[in-house]
């Protein structure tokens, strides 16, 4: 899922370190293959476009905390919930700041906000 996100906004012009946050024990080796993988597909053998992609603690790091915030907002548009009017005045605010509906993917490249909406694939033959 990550490479699906990062591989279609990287710019060649630029250099990118890459912040996750800590998920479990195994992660690393899954950040070194990723890392990898993504250098590969964008012929970044001189390491100049994917610079690093790091382990960060999201408590540690103001904007992964403000990402996991964003992402909180948009998951909670996205499952449809309506409980807590703090939450949805929050929603409405970013709605209009951002000018998206938040349902819907923005073009790869927008440079303001990027919101990527995954869906998975589906079996053949099981009809979902």
């Amino acid at each position: 899922m990550y490479f699906d996100l990062l591989k279609v906004i990287f710019d060649p012009k630029y250099g990118y370190n890459i912040y996750l946050d800590i998920k479990d024990t195994k992660s690393q080796g899954k950040i070194i293959k990723l890392q990898e993988i993504l250098r590969n597909n964008h012929y970044d053998y001189s390491k100049s476009i994917i610079r690093k992609i790091q382990h960060v603690r999201s408590h540690e790091v103001e904007l992964v905390q403000l990402t996991d915030f964003l992402t909180g907002a948009i998951s909670y548009v996205h499952r449809e919930l309506s409980n807590s009017p703090t939450k949805l005045r929050l929603i409405e605010k970013i709605k209009k700041k951002s000018g998206y509906s938040l349902k819907f993917s923005t073009l790869y490249k927008e440079e303001k906000v990027n919101i990527f909406i995954w869906k998975p694939r589906t079996k053949a033959g099981n009809g979902k």
